[in-house]
């Protein structure tokens, strides 16, 4: 029988993260060679193995935990070293720390005996350089011979990678097969009550990168928050921790900063998810958003190349250093990859987004380029057929076969469970076009450039096109439908994807209060969040990536479109199921987990190849403080809108360090709801009612 590869579980591992160099390891701190363990670099795993022992013993793992934003400490116990008591007395602490110049080990050895203690300490390692596509099909590379390097010093190298360890006081072996596995040693002796710390050291040298660490601190906000559910203050606090960990730059351009998308597959620039998370970042300032920019913008497709995607005007989907080719897979992506339906709008409407919180007029000029180009590209590429509605497919059998943010190949599926064939419609992405197209008109109209009322007409032709083409009669009433298939007919299971039209400006307030009562239902609302697909559909599976699983980001972008329109009732249980998940998943929330119903096990079932940290998920965090502060800047117009969420059910929250137009701004909201503003900057008007009404959703009882 042909041996099956499977993409390696990593939920219960332990990972620390400051990209472009990530490290996971297993619960007691070992880094074996297996699955998807290592230490990766920039899409290849730079060292595949650092197994500690202690007399050619593992400790015995007793406790680990986060040190730092970059760092996490793992205890053991040595207990057959020390005094022959019932109490343990020499112990073994594993401090594992990144910096931009590489990773840090410090082995701490501490004992209370009586006697002197002596021991050796070994760690053995392994580097294999294998890519982060074969790691994620389920696949190995072969281990690379290490070089000894004087004392204490051991290198690796392969294509254009060199990787060194350096151990300073122990002795290495690379002898017989230690010339794959080399091991470091130190002999130690303890006094009575002796501390002794050992340390080795690896450094990557990567000429080749195509992404790097940016210089100093990032560019956003680091705001002071209060609330009555503290997970909401523990969950922001590890999600900046980690999106300060997700930091990446253009090589080119180091102080354009950006945010990769995920530990461990997708460590890189990402379109879609590097919008998103900037977008979601935008109450802590405009400078991640426009480092974002500017990078995609770069990059932005300057001819018709059906190998790549790439069209003129179209936003990248992703960057690689090799091609990204899955084992068993028809999947190849080139280093350079376009095929995103997607990020070109997403690109258009931070922008729009951006300038609203107050990005400078002399930063948004220099982008209306790229902002016409965009355009040019949902004008002349984004409808292949002509029929006014923004579709995809790939056509080289090599590439996603979906383009949207679900983009596995089973995600668009028929209330039977059929899969729809390309080209596809998706309805979110209609939303997205619509927003677009009455963003950028803003922007050529505020910056004095033609076409804004072109765009303005396109819009209300889309508006129409997608009210007669995709809302259909489902279980709850009616309903948008996913997309619309290669023939045009209506895919109709009920999905989150409806919830993104939320805030777009496509549907009217009567369709905004159906979607957000089909939201609300027990088949999508009945998990830790909302899932992507209802149960009621025959594709519905709780482990499936895109069809029954919840997803970080995907519930909380809905929740804030449902705030925002003031269906409060409805955001609020969203809000719950992020927080009750954060709380399971000690607040470092995954990019996805099971959509199981809640009474299952009483917490949620991890995804278990989910990455995490994950960008948009982390920032999700932000976005949810927003929602609960209610702050709805317009700079350009001069006005502040305050609507906030929180109040009688989700309790009192102050947040100080808001960046509205580079001003440090705070909200405070109490119990009862009411809200107060200080530190707008002079010219901005405050509007909305300190206690603001609900919006009631349609069928939001059922």
């Amino acid at each position: 029988m042909t041996e099956r590869h499977l993409q390696p579980l990593l939920h219960d591992l332990a990972g620390v993260v400051l990209a472009p160099t990530s490290a996971l390891g297993d619960a007691t701190g070992q880094i074996r060679p297996v699955g998807v363990q290592g230490v990766f670099h920039a899409d290849s795993r730079v060292l595949a193995r650092a197994e500690l022992r202690v007399d050619d013993r593992e400790p015995d793992s007793v406790a680990a935990g986060a040190d730092g934003p970059h760092g996490a400490r793992f205890v053991g116990l040595t207990r057959w070293l020390g005094d022959p008591t019932p109490d343990p007395t020499v112990r073994i602490e594993r401090l594992r720390r990144l910096d931009p110049r590489g990773l840090t080990e410090e082995l701490r050895m501490v004992s209370t005996a009586t006697v002197d203690v002596r021991a050796t300490v070994t760690v053995d390692l392994g580097c294999d350089l294998a890519p982060i596509a074969v790691v994620k099909s389920g696949g190995t590379a072969p281990a690379l011979e290490a070089k000894a390097d004087g004392a204490g010093r051991l290198t690796w190298s392969g294509d254009g990678t060199t990787v060194t360890v350096a151990a300073d006081g122990a002795d290495v072996d690379t002898t017989g097969d230690r010339a794959t596995a080399p091991r470091l040693a130190w002999p130690v002796t303890l006094a009575p009550g002796g501390t002794t710390t050992l340390r080795w050291r690896l450094t990557v040298t990567d000429p080749h990168a195509v992404v790097v660490c940016p210089p100093g601190e990032p560019g956003w906000a680091d705001p002071e928050v209060r609330a009555d559910d503290r997970r909401l203050t523990r969950l922001l606090d590890r999600s900046l921790a980690d999106l300060r960990g997700l930091r990446l730059a253009d090589p080119a351009a180091p102080r354009d900063e950006f945010l990769g998308a995920g530990v461990p597959w997708f460590l890189t620039l990402f379109g879609r998810d590097s919008l998103w998370a900037a977008r979601m970042m935008l109450p802590l300032g405009t400078d991640l958003a426009a480092g974002t920019l500017r990078v995609l913008a770069r990059r932005q497709g300057g001819r018709v190349d059906p190998t790549t995607g790439e069209a003129p005007g179209k936003i990248l989907h992703e960057l690689r250093r090799h091609e990204f080719a899955m084992l068993d897979d028809p999947l190849r992506l080139p280093p350079a990859y376009y095929g995103t339906v997607d990020a070109t709008m997403l690109w258009i409407n931070l922008l729009h987004d951006a300038w609203r919180w107050g990005l400078p007029d002399d930063r948004v000029a220099p982008l209306l380029p790229y902002l016409e180009a965009a355009l040019g590209w949902l004008a002349d590429h984004a409808d292949a057929d002509g029929d006014g509605l923004v579709e995809y497919v790939d056509r080289t059998g090599h590439g996603l076969s979906n383009q949207g943010w679900k983009d596995s190949g089973d995600a668009v599926r028929f209330r039977d469970g059929r899969i729809a064939e390309a080209p596809i419609v998706l309805a979110e992405v209609q939303g997205y076009a619509y927003e677009a197209a009455r963003n950028g008109a803003a922007l050529l109209d505020a910056f004095g450039r033609p076409g804004a009322d072109r765009w303005r007409a396109y819009g209300d032709r889309l508006a129409a096109r997608f009210r007669a083409a995709f809302w259909v009669d489902g279980r709850y009433g009616p309903q948008p439908a996913l997309a619309l298939d290669r023939d045009k007919r209506p895919v109709d299971s009920l999905t989150s994807n409806i919830g993104h039209l939320l805030g777009t400006g496509l549907l009217s307030a009567e369709e905004e209060a159906q979607v957000a009562g089909l939201l609300t239902t027990e088949a999508l609302a009945g998990g830790f969040g909302l899932r992507t697909m209802s149960t009621d559909d025959a594709g519905f599976s709780p482990l499936s990536y895109h069809c029954g699983s919840i997803w970080t980001h995907d519930t909380a972008i809905v929740l804030a479109g449902l705030a925002r329109a003031g269906f409060h009732a409805a955001a609020l249980g969203f809000a719950e199921g992020l927080l009750a998940a954060a709380e399971a998943f000690d607040y470092r929330l995954p990019e996805l987990y099971g959509g199981d119903d809640r009474d299952l096990l009483g917490r949620p079932v991890p995804y278990p190849a989910a990455c995490r940290p994950q960008a948009w998920s982390a920032a999700s965090a932000v976005l949810l403080l927003q929602a609960a502060a209610g702050l709805y800047p317009d700079v350009p117009a001069g006005t502040v809108r305050l609507a906030p969420l929180a109040g009688p059910e989700l309790g009192a929250v102050s947040v100080s360090g808001l960046r509205v137009a580079g001003s440090s701004t705070g909200v405070t909201v109490d119990r009862d709801g009411s809200a107060s503003v200080v530190g707008l900057p002079a010219g901005l008007r405050l509007t909305g009612a300190s206690i603001p009404t609900p919006r009631r959703a349609v069928g939001a009882d059922r």
